[in-house]
């Protein structure tokens, strides 16, 4: 009997573990309903467990913007690793209402909740000529999600892509989650970007900087984003900029089908 018992103990694993803590975090008190009812599009867990998100890691997180993966990194690290926010210097002519608004906002949520974001470093980001995310080959993990269409459009993706492979220990990993489609303008006359690229683009700029693609995931993928929106993929939840009349057709859908992409530098 004891011997039965003791086969029906499970043990658990590191995996495990971190499945755990980021769950608690991504489902945690200290988030918004609204943060909280996007997991069920934006899939956290199963995101960070496929990239490897471990709690002892110095991970560097890309532009965090309204801290939607910032609230659920900074309380599974805050005891063993180290989060850094990169985020757009603000201080700098060139910034924009935009940039001065969200970091105004993200350094008033670190004051309100000290208890979840009082380790977090904040790190200079601003492609192609302010970048400092840290000494080379001091981070595990650098992750970006839903911001490469950005530097593309502006022609700064090659220097943030190295400027991500240069800060990275050997072997440690790019976790990159962007919106998915071959359709990178609003359309062959406009010069708006669409929010989308393609796979093969991300894979391109990874390689060229020196990162080999370990493996791909369909966690974030959404077979019902047809990608030809007005407004691009703005025109999807959360954004909805849209037409009144097709926001409940655009709810339907849900947010955009992404590649979630994970690239490993090389040891040697």
């Amino acid at each position: 009997m004891l011997l039965a018992c003791a086969d029906e103990i499970k043990v658990k694993t590191p995996s495990d573990a971190i499945f755990d803590s980021v769950s608690e975090a991504a489902n945690g008190g200290h988030r918004s309903e609204e943060h909280i009812a996007r997991n069920a599009f934006r899939h956290p867990v199963e995101t960070l467990a496929f990239f490897g998100l471990q709690s002892d890691m110095t991970v560097v997180e890309i532009s965090p913007g309204a801290l939607w993966y910032t609230e659920i990194l900074a309380p599974v690290l805050k005891h063993q690793g180290r989060l850094i926010a990169a985020a757009y210097d603000a201080e700098l002519p060139s910034a924009r209402p935009f940039h001065k608004r969200l970091m105004n906002e993200m350094l008033e949520q670190f004051e309100k909740q000290p208890s979840v974001f009082a380790n977090v470093e904040i790190a200079k980001f601003t492609p192609p000529n302010v970048i400092d995310l840290g000494a080379d080959d001091s981070a595990d993990m650098v992750l970006t999600f839903r911001n490469s269409h950005g530097w593309v459009h502006a022609g700064s993706a090659v220097k943030a892509y190295q400027s991500f492979f240069n800060v990275l220990k050997p072997g440690g990993v790019l976790g990159v989650v962007q919106h998915r489609g071959d359709n990178r303008l609003l359309s062959t006359n406009s010069e708006k970007m669409s929010g989308y690229l393609s796979e093969a683009e991300i894979i391109a700029l990874a390689s060229n900087a020196g990162f080999v693609l370990e493996a791909k995931s369909e966690i974030n993928a959404n077979l019902n984003d047809t990608k030809d929106y007005e407004k691009g993929v703005w025109a999807l939840p959360p954004g909805l900029a849209t037409s009144w009349f097709k926001r409940k057709e655009h709810m339907a859908i849900g947010e955009s089908d992404r590649m979630t992409l994970k690239f490993r530098k090389p040891l040697l």
